[in-house]
């Protein structure tokens, strides 16, 4: 975590080498709640390339807290190249999680479908 301009609040979600979550150590570790209070305090959270690393059952209800948490408090913005009907793949196997979560995000979310080729590749062909 970092602080950004007026006060804005920066983090990430990233797994590490074992496939764990920083949620997933601070639940080890016995200080998730004040660690989930991070995550749910800024006005907005970014979750990006969401699905590009599979998330076990543990991390997907971790997940699931923070997005349920931030329901009407804040908003949510978030990148993933999975269709929602392959979230349930995402989480191990969980599709009432997946729905859950997907509800919860479009209540008052809107989806945002970018076609096309990716930007990281648009100079690959001048190489």
């Amino acid at each position: 975590m970092r602080a950004g301009p007026a006060g804005y609040v920066f983090g990430r979600l990233r797994h590490d080498l074992a496939g764990q979550s920083p949620l997933q150590w601070e639940q080890l570790k016995g200080t998730l709640e004040k660690t989930l209070k991070i995550y749910i305090r800024p006005a907005l959270l970014l979750l990006d390339e969401l699905g590009y690393l599979p998330i076990d059952r543990r991390g997907a209800n971790l997940l699931f807290q923070v997005v349920a948490a931030r329901d009407e408090s804040g908003a949510i913005v978030l990148s993933t190249n999975r269709p929602l009907g392959d979230w349930g793949q995402t989480f191990d196997v969980d599709n009432t999680l997946a729905t859950a979560m997907i509800d919860r995000l479009m209540h008052h979310g809107e989806p945002i479908l970018i076609q096309g080729d990716s930007y990281r590749m648009k100079d690959k062909g001048n190489e």
